[in-house]
């Protein structure tokens, strides 16, 4: 007669852990994965490990300039992160963060080329609505396909990236400047009509300034808006939702509308306040990336600043160690891989639980 035997391994999801635990979870991830890092830096390069670490906080940090652009990327994936952040929380899985972001910049893009004898503040009010505006059409459209025909909307999104690049690329052709660049060019270079002014000094100072108030924004509307309430249930439970009197369908739309719209201004901050031109590298897969960002975090906006540097941290410095210490851009590109690879297995560790058999013996007792 055969008997069942149980696993060697069990996995459970955790009910609950502390905060604190958590982090501590994480940082020693992080520790971790700097202790793997070195070793397979000093396999490579037989040079200290703390050497390339300084190198990498030097190519993020090292000038007062260097410092500015990691903060503007950060600003920019971050505002990404955020408009994900409701989808997600949802569970709508929004992939097209690339697309909205296209679309916002080239909206803006359009107003600064056909206004530019506007003043710039009107410039930028009009920028930023029909950024706003067409970054929400992008969410609404797979959104209505889900809510009325259950489509699949990881697809859906993901493949309203490439029609989102392909009209990108249509109005660069149709804008291009000067004529057979097949690019825009910097737009408004002598005027500056439409780009963000500077704040105390500083060239990307409202960059920091309009993705901040997002943020805080965002963080207030999850938490203790009404719909931010929906949004809680509709993602934990649709059936939950009905019974409750919730409008899934309604909810689904609306917050694809607000997911897209501020991915959309994440367009527009790259256009007036960052590039001044608009190309298929707009978003620079940002899009992608984002979505670390708003899982890692647990759709905390908050938290989301801390990940967002983190990232970008990362991308500066492995490319400033690629360059100081003549490593390719793939032995670089491990070195972020591992620590990302530590950091979202924190995660699971956080989530979850492993139990392994105990002996026949331990079992009787």
């Amino acid at each position: 007669m055969k008997t069942s035997h149980e696993p060697l391994v069990h996995i459970a999801k955790r009910d609950g852990m502390a905060w604190w635990k958590g982090w501590l979870i994480r940082i020693a991830a992080a520790l971790l994965a700097l202790v793997v890092s070195a070793l397979f830096i000093y396999s490579l390069t037989k040079m200290n490990p703390v050497k390339v670490y300084g190198a990498m906080w030097n190519g993020a940090f090292g000038t007062s300039k260097r410092t500015w652009v990691t903060l503007r990327d950060t600003m920019m994936l971050l505002c990404i992160g955020v408009g994900l952040a409701p989808a997600f929380k949802m569970r709508f899985w929004n992939i097209g963060a690339e697309g909205q972001v296209l679309v916002g910049g080239c909206a803006t893009a359009a107003v600064m080329i056909y206004c530019p004898g506007l003043p710039t503040w009107v410039i930028l009010l009009i920028g930023i609505v029909v950024s706003l505006i067409a970054g929400a059409v992008w969410g609404i459209i797979p959104a209505v396909f889900k809510a009325r025909w259950n489509t699949n909307e990881t697809l859906f999104t993901l493949m309203m990236n490439y029609i989102a690049i392909q009209l990108t690329c249509f109005l660069v052709a149709k804008w291009e400047n000067p004529y057979g660049s097949n690019t825009v060019g910097i737009i408004n270079q002598s005027t500056k009509a439409g780009w963000f002014p500077s704040l105390f000094g500083q060239q990307y100072g409202w960059n920091i300034v309009l993705v901040l108030a997002v943020t805080v924004a965002m963080y207030l509307y999850l938490k203790y808006s009404k719909h931010g309430y929906e949004i809680a249930v509709v993602g934990q439970s649709e059936n939950t939702a009905r019974y409750a009197g919730i409008s899934v369908k309604r909810v689904i739309v609306r917050t694809m509308a607000l997911s897209g719209a501020v991915c959309g201004m994440a367009g527009f901050v790259a256009v007036a306040g960052a590039s001044h031109t608009i190309s298929t590298s707009t978003a620079g897969g940002r899009g992608f990336t984002a979505i670390i960002v708003a899982w890692m975090a647990k759709f905390n906006t908050f938290v989301m600043i801390l990940i967002a540097l983190l990232l970008v941290f990362l991308e500066k410095g492995a490319t400033q160690i690629a360059s100081q210490f003549n490593l390719n851009d793939y032995a670089s590109n491990v070195v972020m891989g591992i620590i990302l690879f530590f950091l979202l297995g924190s995660e699971f560790f956080i989530n979850y639980t492993v139990h392994f058999r105990r002996r026949e013996k331990e079992a009787k007792a």
